[in-house]
């Protein structure tokens, strides 16, 4: 989306209550491409990206070197969506001086603000980090960074008592300064109630059509990521399915010997081919570099 003016975390605050806002969560210079050129809002490099491109079974094993090397990657294609790193479990749960340096190392990477989860009990780090001019985006519901203490992926504000903690909890977030609050995996109309409580956007993901923007992992609207299908997601694409029966054609030319064919490779030039006695010596110049 060259040529138009970049989304700014101003502008985002302002989307309260406006047309919903965009967000994918994307890993790399292709993903982030097609991303942006599809016009999203924001880019989310989410610590998704140890499960969804480096094969692990939770998030709690990606570090902060990795997050910091995938933003690095989002950002060099220069969006115009504005970039949101992920900070990843452990990056800020020893203290705010911890949390700053970490959220620090994410801007440095080309990230413009950084995303980290929990409530109430991460305002004292989410406050430092503010003071430290970055911003930050909230993230409530199911925190997957908490999954052996939530027990597990599961839908999260089930019962009134929970619901009311999400809304303190989004309230105390907001105090401490963040731009936006991520709503994961909460029923749709206790999101409802989040999200008319708070004066910044929502953002949600499996948290019903009412929240001031949605997110999804773009390997899974794409259909590239198939091993696992959560109710929220929706595919607008089948591209795992589709790129293995190209990889297959692919496969299969190779073996018939169809691949390369004539126009797809280099021959010398006739006056060499002549010299070196190739083609029956006929000279005929045949595709150079």
């Amino acid at each position: 989306m060259s040529g138009l003016k970049p989304v700014t975390v101003p502008d985002v605050r302002a989307a309260k209550g406006q047309t919903p806002l965009v967000m994918v969560t994307a890993y790399d210079a292709p993903t982030a491409r097609i991303a942006d050129d599809a016009g999203v809002d924001l880019i989310l490099v989410g610590d998704s990206v140890a499960m969804v491109v480096l094969g692990y079974d939770d998030t709690l094993q990606v570090t902060i070197e990795d997050m910091a090397h995938h933003t690095a990657a989002v950002a060099r294609t220069h969006p115009r969506a504005l970039v949101v790193g992920d900070l990843p479990w452990m990056s800020y749960h020893q203290g705010a001086n911890d949390a700053v340096g970490n959220a620090a190392k994410l801007i440095r990477a080309g990230a413009k603000s950084v995303k980290l989860e929990g409530g109430a009990k991460r305002v004292p780090v989410i406050g430092a980090i503010v003071d430290a001019e970055i911003p930050v985006m909230g993230h409530l519901g199911l925190t997957p960074q908490s999954v052996h203490a939530l027990g597990g992926f599961k839908v999260q504000g089930r019962t009134a008592e929970a619901a009311r903690l999400l809304i303190a909890d989004a309230r105390a977030l907001v105090e401490a300064g963040v731009f936006a609050i991520v709503l994961e995996c909460v029923p749709d109309d206790v999101a409802t109630l989040v999200t008319e409580a708070v004066p910044v956007p929502t953002i949600g993901i499996g948290a019903g059509s009412t929240c001031d923007g949605q997110v999804l992992v773009m390997h899974d609207l794409l259909g590239l990521e198939d091993r696992v299908t959560p109710r929220f997601v929706r595919r607008y694409a089948e591209m795992k399915s589709d790129g293995v029966e190209a990889v297959a054609r692919y496969a299969a030319d190779v073996r018939a010997r169809t691949f390369p064919g004539p126009n797809e490779g280099y021959r010398l030039p006739g006056d060499a081919a002549e010299e070196l006695g190739l083609y029956g010596g006929s000279g005929h110049a045949s595709m150079s570099a």
